[in-house]
Order: structure tokens, then sequence, then C-alpha cells
């Protein structure tokens, strides 16, 4: 959880993002984002596909370039980082991919996938020290000495996520980027992902941006959650503020589309549709704070209704 006194670990401010800029297919991907992340919470992002959370997590990583705004880590600006500053700022941050079976690779076997990350972090050539490097961090996922040798195919989509995460954690990082790490894996495994990420993070410190779209997962697992939409956030709060007293009509549409476990329930489950053309009206929305740390996207007379709401709940 979320330490109070903790320190702020990554600033994201005012950053907006545009693929094909100037041609007919421009799309801003990223628009006026701005939110920061604590050191050892876990700050969750969900949206539909497309809204731009990949993006965004890239964005953090370097992978993308922002047309404007400011990323720092640890109150290093990133955007104006060099190659070997970006080498040291890489090794603090890493990234857990969607796919297992695309971000390995099928010609090494799991020991040279993981002897990969060593090398990064420096660590000594010596045989034996890597063998037993890489014994405790296949350990640490779950896996054992038996899967040193095999190769990514040999393996099944959990268990291969288990290798993503060996690999992302073999140079120590102090922040983890998830991007929808469980999506591709079956249900009855992405609980068990999800608890292994909890218990590494109570482990070793981490700090997680967990990114995904099933937002009861991402209240399981977040201290904050925020709600992004055609690349704009319109809702951040604490997953309870969140989940239990949602504002904006988006983040209420996506609540409605969790499942209901019993089959009574769900059978009378309504799916809420979300109507965005009040988004083109023209008007000036910013993120205003409804209460201690939940904000929601906003003109000032849809704030006052939405602060009315909330008292109605206290």
């Amino acid at each position: 959880m979320q330490n109070p006194a903790a320190k702020k670990q990554v600033a994201i401010k005012n950053v907006t993002l545009t693929f094909n800029k100037g041609k007919k297919n421009e799309n801003k991907a990223l628009d006026n984002v701005s939110f920061d992340i604590y050191e050892g919470e876990t700050f969750g992002l969900v949206g539909e596909s497309g809204s731009g959370k990949t993006t965004l997590g890239r964005s953090v990583l370097k992978l993308y370039e922002p047309d404007s705004g400011s990323i720092t880590f640890d109150g290093q600006e990133i955007t104006r980082m060099k190659r070997k500053e970006l080498g040291d700022f890489r090794r603090k941050a890493q990234m857990i991919f969607q796919d297992p079976q695309a971000s390995l690779n099928g010609r090494l076997t799991v020991s040279n996938i993981l002897g990969e990350g060593l090398d990064e972090a420096g660590y000594p050539k010596d045989k034996e020290k890597r063998r037993k490097k890489i014994l405790e961090l296949l350990e640490m996922v779950g896996l054992n000495e038996d899967h040193a040798s095999r190769y990514p195919h040999e393996f099944s989509g959990g268990q291969k996520q288990r290798i993503g995460i060996a690999r992302a954690l073999a140079v120590k990082p102090k922040f983890v980027i998830a991007d929808e790490p469980i999506s591709a894996l079956d249900v009855s495994v992405q609980a068990q992902v999800v608890n292994l990420l909890a218990q590494l993070q109570k482990d070793h410190g981490l700090t997680y941006l967990f990114i995904a779209h099933d937002l009861a997962m991402v209240k399981y697992l977040s201290d904050r959650i925020g709600v992004l939409h055609w690349g704009k956030l319109v809702e951040i709060g604490t997953a309870d503020q969140v989940y239990h007293h949602a504002l904006h009509p988006y983040t209420k549409s996506l609540l409605s589309a969790v499942p209901e476990p019993d089959p009574v329930k769900e059978k009378a489950h309504h799916v809420t549709s979300y109507d965005p053309s009040f988004e083109k009206d023209g008007q000036d929305r910013q993120m205003v704070e409804v209460e201690s740390g939940h904000f929601v996207l906003a003109t000032p007379s849809e704030a006052e209704k939405y602060k009315e709401k909330q008292n109605e709940w206290q």
C-alpha cells in the first residue's frame, strides 16, 4: 500500500503526443495528461483499447517522444536524458509487456534471456555466480532450475509472463510498468500473476504503473486509479473512490461493464452506454478536485454537480 509520507517518484505534467502530425491520419494519442506516482505505490491506469494507456507507458520510458510536457523520474527530466543517463534510468525502470510470447526471443533459452538482463545490470561474468543469480530469479517468480535450459515455446502463457517478470527484475528496478500483463492469459492464471506482482512489490519495495482494461482487477492491486479516454485523464482517485464513488460518466460506464459473479445478478445486470458527444462541445474542461485526492475532468458547472453528488454519499 502507498505510504502517506512517500516521495514522488514519477511526475507526468501536461504531456501531449500526436502520431502522424500534420497528416490526414493525424491522431492525438495523449492530450495534456498530468499525474504523479509515489514511491512504493501501484497506480492503476484503465481505459478502452486505443485510449492511450500503452502510449503513455512507453512515453514514460522514452520509447516515444512527447510533443510537449514534462516527465520526471526521481527529479530528473526523462525527455532530456542523453544516452548514458537513459541507460542508467532504464536500469531503474522496466516494463512487463502485454504479449509474453512476442516479448521473448524464441531462439534463446530462459537462461540466456535472463542473462541479457544481468549483462545490462553489469553483473559479473563468473559462470557459477550467474547461474545462481538466474536460479534465484526463476525461484522468485515461481519457476525452477529445470526451466532455465528450455525455450519460450515450451512454456504456457502464464509461465512465459513469469519469465518476462523475472527478466524485468534482473536489473533490480525501482519502477515497473506492467502493460496489460494479464490480458493474454487464461482467467485461472491471471490471479496467480497478479498475486505474484503484489508479493514482489512487498518483497522488493517496487513502484508499479499497472495498465489494464479490467477495473475490478486494477482495483484489487492498485492504491490509486486513473481513467483514460481519448488520450485524456477523466478521473483520478484512490481505488475505493473510483470503484465505489465514480463520478465521470465514462468511469461509470466502465464499471457497469464489470460482470457480476452471481448468475442471477448478472442476468439482471445492465451495462450503461457512454455518449462521448458532450466532450466535443468546445467547452474547456480541467481536472477538478471534488474531494481530497479525487479529481474529475469537468467544466465549472459540471464540477459543482459532481461535488453535490459527492456530498450525498458522505
